[in-house]
């Protein structure tokens, strides 16, 4: 697929962008060879082909997920300004 002038132009209208005159047969040149490489990658069969997240075969660390209380109370409240019966004590800020 080429493009042509008329629709870099209404595409840079479109994107607020001022492009001069000369270089509109530039820009349609490298918008015509950007489609053409999409069009390639159309056509790769990817039907098995499992979704990556990484280029490297990673195997995450996993964990038992599970409530606990932290084991340490005592010295999370530490850390808190004010505390009362095991809780944090915050300022009211609704009336």
């Amino acid at each position: 697929m080429s493009i042509s002038r008329s629709e870099v132009r209404q595409v840079a209208h479109l994107a607020r962008l001022y492009i001069d005159e000369d270089r509109l047969d530039d820009i349609a040149s490298e918008l015509s060879a950007i489609i053409e490489f999409m069009a390639q990658l159309e056509e790769v069969d990817i039907e098995n082909v499992d979704p990556m997240t990484s280029v490297t075969p990673v195997e995450l660390k996993k964990r038992v997920d599970e409530v606990t209380t932290g084991g340490f109370p005592e010295r999370i409240l530490a850390n808190a300004p004010a505390a009362e019966e095991g809780f944090f004590t915050v300022p009211k800020v609704v009336e």
